[in-house]
Order: C-alpha cells, then structure tokens, then sequence
C-alpha cells in the first residue's frame, strides 16, 4: 500500500508542476495575442480601446491573478476559450486528440511488441550474423530523426510508388466523419503509424537485447536447464518475463518522446491531430490552447506512466519492499 501511495504522491507533485510551466511557457514566448488576433488593425486602436481588449481577453490582469484565474476553471473543467479558433478548447482539443490516439497507441503497442520479438532473437543469438545484422539496422533507424524518417517513407511509399496516400486519415471521396469509412482511414493510418513504431522500436530493441544476453547468463536460467525444463519454456516463461521488466520502465520513459514524434509525424502526414492544433496555436500566441494541449498531452503521459509503475510493481515484488 505504502508503494502506491508513494507514486500518487508522486503524481500529484509532477502534476501541480506542470501545470505551474503549461500555465508561465506560452506567456514567456515573444508575441502578443492581441496583435496576432487583430493583424494589420491593431494600428488603427486607441489606446482605451487596446486597454478594454486586454481586459475582454484577461491579458490586463497580473500573472500571479491569470494563474489563480487558470486554477480556478480547471478545477470547474473549464480549459478556457481560444482567442484565434474562437470556440471552447475543450471541443478543439476532442476534435483533434482523436487522430493522434490513433496514430499513437498502435505505435506504442506495434513498437513495444518488436521491440520484443527482435531483441529476443538478437538475444538469443548475440555475436552471430543475425544479430550484427538486426543491431546495425537499428542503430540507423535510432541515429535517424523522426521527421527525416518520415519524410523519406512519405517520398518513398506515396510520392513514388503510390502504395499509400500522400497524407490525411481520409480520403476526400469519404465525406462523413471517420467511423463512416474505416478502411479508408486504416489504409492512411498504415504508413504514419509503421514511420512511428520504426523509429520508436530502436531504444527499445537495445534494452530488450541487452537484458536478454544478461538474463541468459543468471543462474536459474542453468538451474532450469539442470531440471530438464524444456528450451522452449525456458526462453518463453522464465527469460522473456524477467527481459521484459527493463523494458516496461522504458516505455514510460519513452511515451513523452513518443509524443513529441507523433506530433512531427502528423504534421509531415498532414494530420490534423494534436500536433497541427498546436503548431497554429503557438503561431497564433493562443496562450488558451497551448495550455489546454499541453494539459492532455501531460496527463495522457503521466497517466500511462504510472499504469506501468503500476505494472510493474505486479511483475516484480521487490519494487514495492
């Protein structure tokens, strides 16, 4: 009990935290929301009338009263009203976190699964062909940025060979929303998520690898030979549990920079998810937005976070002595 209290306190710190930096990043950036909502206006405004749209947007009001005012509407699940899209950011944020769940939890799940199944064989096989082979490979794919990965795979799949559309989740033929034609939206999910799970899969791949040739070695993995427990059990039961421990904390680790990639790999796919909201909204100074985005992306990741703290603690008991 003392392990679980002791990670929502945990929680609750990085949370309170964060929302402290969602709150002061968007108003330390250069720019003013006033001028990018009026453009080339803003000249023509008097001083009064400057004066009363900083208080119409709140921007008149001291930092320290704009943070309790921000307090104040998350606690009544209020994330605000965005100054260029000029509707709730709660709707904005639904209408667009719905593509990029798609594009990341099968990235997550696609990545861990080879991450596990290539690093076992590597593993297994550490210092022969195969595993110089599978190592090198992804060694490339890690030293490659995301965004150049997906750039190359858009040039090479779509643009050249035309195997899969240029980008969208849909095409313009589907005119409903996305559950009206779900074939459609697999086959432009196809591309942007296998460019994710790639690139996501490398660090995983060498954790998984390297826990592999240590857990081969340990002592009960001769204990259970001496016992005539089967090759087969051995790697699947006993070598693949304990590999796989690395491998979770990892992917807590790894989910805020997987993030961050989903958002690159939208905008070059031209999805319009979280990663196109946000980009709009720091260009627009939409201070509303950015903190609402930055919100839900953040309790997404802290969130999966601690599940696999959670996990974790389930597979290993000792992490909760």
């Amino acid at each position: 009990m003392t392990f679980f209290l002791l990670k929502f306190s945990r929680l609750a710190i990085s949370l309170l935290f964060i929302l402290s930096l969602n709150f002061l990043i968007p108003r330390i950036m250069p720019g003013n929301p006033l001028f990018t909502i009026l453009g080339p206006d803003v000249v023509g405004l008097s001083q009064k009338e400057y004066r009363e749209l900083e208080e119409e947007y709140g921007l008149n009001a001291t930092l320290l009263a704009q943070y309790r005012e921000y307090l104040t509407k998350l606690l009544h699940w209020d994330l605000g009203y965005s100054y260029h899209h000029h509707r709730p950011v709660a709707l904005l944020i639904i209408d667009h976190l719905t593509r990029t769940l798609l594009l990341l939890f099968p990235s997550v799940l696609i990545s861990s699964l080879l991450a596990v199944i290539m690093g076992m064989v590597s593993g297994r096989f550490s210092g022969a062909a195969i595993d110089v082979l599978i190592t090198l490979a992804f060694l490339a794919v890690y030293a490659m940025p995301t965004f150049l990965l997906a750039m190359v795979g858009l040039d090479l799949f779509s643009f050249r060979y035309n195997l899969f559309p240029l980008g969208g989740l849909k095409s313009p033929s589907c005119t409903g929303d996305l559950l009206s034609c779900p074939g459609d939206v697999l086959l432009h999910l196809v591309l942007p998520v296998a460019i994710l799970s790639i690139s996501s899969a490398a660090v995983k791949f060498m954790v998984t690898r390297n826990s592999v040739i240590e857990e081969k070695q340990q002592d009960y993995v001769l204990y259970a030979r001496a016992k005539g427990i089967s090759t087969r059990a051995i790697w699947l039961v006993h070598i693949l549990k304990n590999a796989s421990l690395p491998l979770l904390s990892l992917i807590a680790l790894h989910l805020a920079f997987m993030v961050s990639g989903a958002l690159l790999v939208e905008i070059v796919f031209s999805i319009n998810g979280m990663g196109i909201l946000i980009y709009e909204a720091a260009i627009n100074r939409d201070y509303p937005v950015l903190q609402g985005c930055f919100l839900v992306l953040t309790v997404i990741v802290l969130g999966l976070n601690t599940l696999v703290d959670f996990i974790y603690g389930i597979l290993d008991p000792r992490v909760r002595a």
